[in-house]
């Protein structure tokens, strides 16, 4: 084992612990859970004699988490007392918490939870499963983005609606980019003047997790360069969350269509989502199924 630097400050009494009260009993039981399975061999410790209980002792994850005997025997008492998140990282790694687990810890102790950077690497594609979930809601469009609105996955009826061409500039075809570029008479969006402000606003709340990293910023970059348009509303610095939304689109062979869209999260993807699109009246329901009838014509 490497050095361990041990924190020896006492335990602080939590400043607001009455809405977390409920917790700490939780909390408490949850670390016993997870220190009784693990075993001094699971970190290179020898085994000892005489081991009343299963998994580490509290000394030993204080010791190994680098942090004070008392405090640890606080925390997993359930005592009010302050965590930070580079003190509940050290016992995660201590307890060999998995990410769930990990989540879990600090949603008990209530402490901001700031994913580990497997949970923030940027999705590029998506599992069969998905995909035969968004295929099966056919007539129906839908697509998978991820928070930056790469494009992952499509059924037939979302690429019957929305073209979207190879992105070349950017490796992976990107609505936000398609919707910015295209000349304004061939974008599909109708009231684009409120639909893309809306999107932009969407794509400022996702990029306050990605500050600084390298692929979200040449891509604000790149898009601010390539659409003027897009500089202008991402100067503007609203943000609004992800909600139902109807959206009219234009289709040449078929006319407007107007459809609700709703956002559904993926599991095990973070920061990624199913976006459905339903008709969102009997006109635009029959020309949706108009679409269809194109693709796959009658024998």
């Amino acid at each position: 084992m490497g050095d361990v630097t041990i924190v020896t400050a006492e335990p602080t009494t939590a400043a607001a612990a009455g809405g977390g009260k409920s917790r700490r009993p939780e909390l408490a039981a949850f670390l016993r859970s997870r220190r009784a399975r693990v075993t001094p061999e699971d970190v290179g410790m020898p085994p000892g004699l005489r081991r009343r209980t299963p998994g580490l002792r509290r000394e030993e994850v204080a010791q190994l988490s680098g942090v004070g005997v008392t405090w640890y025997t606080w925390l997993e008492q359930g005592r009010p007392i302050n965590a930070s998140a580079q003190v509940l990282d050290a016992v995660a790694r201590t307890l060999r918490l998995d990410r769930p687990e990990r989540e879990h810890l600090y949603h008990l102790a209530e402490v901001p939870c700031v994913p580990d950077a497997a949970s923030l690497a940027d999705a590029v594609e998506v599992g069969p499963e998905i995909q035969g979930i968004i295929d099966a809601l056919d007539p129906h469009p839908a697509v998978v983005y991820n928070s930056r609105y790469d494009i992952l996955a499509t059924n037939p009826a979302y690429r019957d609606l929305f073209f979207v061409p190879p992105m070349t500039e950017l490796g992976v075809p990107n609505v936000l980019w398609t919707l910015f570029v295209v000349p304004e008479p061939q974008c599909p969006l109708v009231f684009r003047e409120t639909e893309l402000p809306a999107m932009v606003a969407q794509l400022r709340g996702a990029y306050g997790r990605h500050v600084g990293e390298p692929a979200w910023e040449s891509y604000i970059r790149r898009l601010s360069a390539a659409s003027p348009y897009f500089a202008k509303l991402w100067e503007s610095g609203d943000v609004i969350p992800p909600g139902p939304r109807v959206k009219t689109f234009r289709h040449r062979a078929v006319g407007e269509i107007c459809m609700t869209s709703v956002s559904l999260s993926v599991n095990g993807m973070p920061e990624c989502r199913i976006v459905a699109y339903t008709p969102s009246d009997d006109e635009s329901r029959a020309r949706t199924e108009a679409l269809r009838a194109k693709r796959n014509p009658a024998p």
